[in-house]
């Protein structure tokens, strides 16, 4: 294949960003120097094999585990968090292991605690030797956004992540612990994405979806936000949105919502219908070539 990457095939052809936004609610992200990464989100390359094992084992029980890094940060001193309790703590290399145990047991992690995160997380995967496309464009909006927090004393605390799904939507973030999920964040979008979130607003133009609703679902979503965007005026914060119903078969969904901002409310539907592009949903793909997906598009607003 002529390209060399898989974002930019993706954005060729318009695969769209709503319906790709599931995520774990509950996160555990301990900070790991990016160069030791391994290909699998949550081991490095000097990691023990005692510790990989806890890692999945409480991978299985349902806790996401994410591997992050901050430039310039202590690389024997691990900065761990839970989301979404907001929880930090500080951990040396040597006892990592006891506290992963604590974790796991239900025993007091006070010994490790530290006070508590009272801004939100801002990840953005830079995990190259899972995708080189999180690489080359995660890396270069994540130091925009570094310097954005920065610049304008914006209430985010951003770090590089390790894979969060979405290779071909590079760059892909996550804001916890709200699990709001982007793609295709490019470096100049760092400050008016930055603006929307600080101001309690999702960033229309590379939003992925709520991880708590269904692909079709996430469709609607963004079509009923986008559209009520265009008729509200804009001086307001967006409205909240409720789903009332979803009907319809596997390849086509009428999603009906009741909206309400202030005082003003209303409902609306959307009609969303399945289809199948030729996909490649990683750059590891490439060699293979293109394969069948199905994704949702909305077709009309109601």
């Amino acid at each position: 294949m002529k390209h060399t990457f898989c974002a930019d095939l993706s954005r060729e052809q318009n695969d769209p960003l709503a319906g790709s936004a599931a995520h774990a609610e509950r996160n555990l992200l301990i900070s790991w120097p990016r160069a030791k990464w391994l290909r699998k989100l949550r081991h490095a390359s000097n990691m023990n094999d005692t510790l990989k094992q806890t890692l999945d084992d409480i991978a299985d029980s349902g806790l996401r585990i994410n591997l992050i890094q901050q430039p310039g940060m202590d690389k024997h001193q691990h900065q761990v968090f839970l989301m979404p309790e907001r929880r930090r703590f500080l951990i040396a290399r040597h006892h990592l292991e006891d506290f992963l145990s604590a974790l796991q047991t239900g025993n007091s992690l006070a010994e490790w605690e530290q006070p508590p995160l009272e801004t939100d997380l801002l990840l953005c995967c830079t995990h190259g030797t899972k995708d080189k496309c999180c690489a080359k464009y995660g890396y270069q909006t994540y130091k925009a956004l570094a310097q954005t927090i920065t610049d304008h004393q914006l209430p985010f605390e951003a770090w590089e992540s390790s894979h969060l799904g979405g290779c071909r939507l590079a760059a892909s973030l996550i804001l916890l612990p709200k699990v709001r999920k982007y793609g295709r964040i490019t470096p100049a979008q760092a400050l008016p994405f930055l603006q929307a979130e600080a101001n309690g607003q999702r960033y229309l133009p590379g939003y992925r979806g709520s991880s708590q609703l269904t692909p079709a679902q996430q469709c609607a979503e963004l079509a009923a936000l986008t559209h009520l965007s265009t008729h509200l005026s804009t001086d307001q914060h967006q409205p909240q949105l409720t789903l009332l119903d979803d009907s319809g078969s596997e390849q086509e969904r009428l999603i009906r919502w009741q909206w309400q901002r202030g005082n003003a409310q209303g409902q609306l539907s959307v009609r969303c219908q399945a289809t199948t592009i030729m996909r490649v949903d990683t750059c590891a793909d490439l060699e293979q070539g293109p394969t069948e997906s199905v994704v949702w598009r909305s077709v009309k607003v109601l």
